[in-house]
């Protein structure tokens, strides 16, 4: 690549510390040529991009990638809303260019940015950040951490942050690169707290309609609510907080799995306890994955489907107990094998701690599994090239001044 083609090295301290004026003035005006062309799902997996820009974050209704890293990190002063607006603006800022192919806007290794392979890097906020008065009436109701649940042996390494950013791909380079950038450019002023990698089946390998397994085999994510119904489920309306129209949430569980226990049982007892085949998935009662469980069905006077099972306790008892399941497995290598299972909806207190509770109070699987991390944020609405990440929500709170410089 010659030196006229390359990005012009930014300085990340400068970006931060002008990042108001950038936002001012458009963020899409720094953008240069570099990279490949907008292009569609017909064109070859390292050549596919997906929109950063819109009403909406991408990574929340998109279909999954194969790999994702969910990370964790905190303000080192969270009262200080002039860095955080910078942050959020150079995330959107080098979220849009990595996105689409260009690097990043002080990008040391501009090669490795040019297979996006969907790329997508979607951030939300944690609790912490409403804690200073100029925000303090701007936090979500329902945006707090979860309750204590008593199967829940939850470590601090994998707790509630400030900040939550998602970067997913289907290519671990492109994405390893992507974490790179977006964290390297903040480490003095929001230093990763946690980074959870986690990974799907390879693309290419099934269709993209089936549903992926975990590692105890099971089908994970069979139960999913309508996409016509996401303006209802997944969407914030504003009625709680304006500024989060076209927002979401995301709850975080790190779900730790006892491979060596699971691994003693038969084919018969595993598929009593989670009330499904191992095969197809198809509820005990049916034929095939999404068959509508029959919880009455009974053999002998047993019924057929335990009371106790998985998907008998996590059903839900009311048609809003819906959500957006996207869970990624993980496996340190060092016997910590498990699932990152989050969850998107509009109110997770609503939608998504009931089925909670329930699991918690009993479901046969707790057995085989432990609860180690959980984490709530609010997922921020979509960014435009004139309105960046975060900008309904510091909106006239004075976040032009006192910008913190960054790596």
């Amino acid at each position: 690549m010659t030196a006229s083609r390359r990005s012009p090295r930014i300085s990340r301290r400068g970006f931060l510390t002008g990042a108001a004026g950038v936002a001012g003035a458009g963020i899409g005006a720094a953008a240069v040529g570099f990279g490949v062309e907008r292009s569609s799902h017909d064109a070859e997996p390292a050549r596919q991009t997906l929109e950063f820009y819109g009403a909406h974050q991408a990574g929340i209704t998109t279909p999954p990638q194969s790999h994702a890293n969910y990370i964790g990190l905190n303000l080192k002063d969270p009262n200080d809303l002039g860095t955080l607006g910078g942050i959020l603006t150079l995330w959107t800022q080098d979220g849009a260019r990595l996105t689409r192919g260009e690097p990043g806007l002080s990008d040391p290794e501009p090669e490795l940015a040019t297979a996006p392979s969907r790329l997508t890097v979607t951030v939300g906020v944690g609790p912490r950040v409403f804690a200073t008065a100029a925000l303090a009436d701007r936090r979500p109701s329902w945006l707090a951490p979860l309750p204590s649940f008593s199967i829940d042996r939850l470590q601090e390494r994998w707790g509630q942050t400030d900040l939550l950013l998602v970067t997913a791909a289907d290519d671990p380079v492109t994405l390893a690169h992507a974490t790179r950038i977006l964290t390297a450019a903040v480490r003095t002023i929001a230093p990763v707290t946690w980074i959870q990698r986690g990974f799907r089946t390879a693309r290419g390998t099934q269709p993209d309609s089936q549903t992926q397994r975990n590692l105890f085999g099971q089908l994970d994510g069979t139960e999913q609510p309508p996409r016509q119904r996401d303006d209802e489920l997944i969407w914030n309306d504003g009625a709680d907080q304006p500024w989060l129209a076209g927002g979401s949430s995301m709850v975080i569980r790190r779900i730790e799995m006892n491979m060596d226990t699971w691994e003693e049982l038969d084919r018969g007892p595993r598929e009593l306890v989670m009330g499904r085949t191992l095969d197809n998935g198809a509820p005990l009662t049916g034929t095939h994955e999404h068959d509508e469980p029959d919880f009455e069905k009974t053999q002998g006077g047993i019924p057929v489907i335990p009371a106790s099972s998985h998907i008998a306790r996590a059903r839900r008892r009311a048609d809003h107990e819906q959500y957006l399941r996207r869970a990624y497995n993980y496996d340190d290598g060092v016997g910590e094998t498990g699932l990152i299972f989050s969850t998107v909806q509009a109110d997770p207190v609503r939608q998504f701690l009931p089925s909670q509770q329930r699991l918690a109070e009993h479901d046969d699987l707790n057995e085989w599994t432990v609860p180690i991390g959980s984490a709530v944020y609010a997922l921020l609405p979509g960014a435009t090239e004139d309105s960046p990440l975060g900008a309904s929500l510091l909106a006239s709170v004075g976040t032009a001044s006192g910008v913190a410089a960054g790596g």
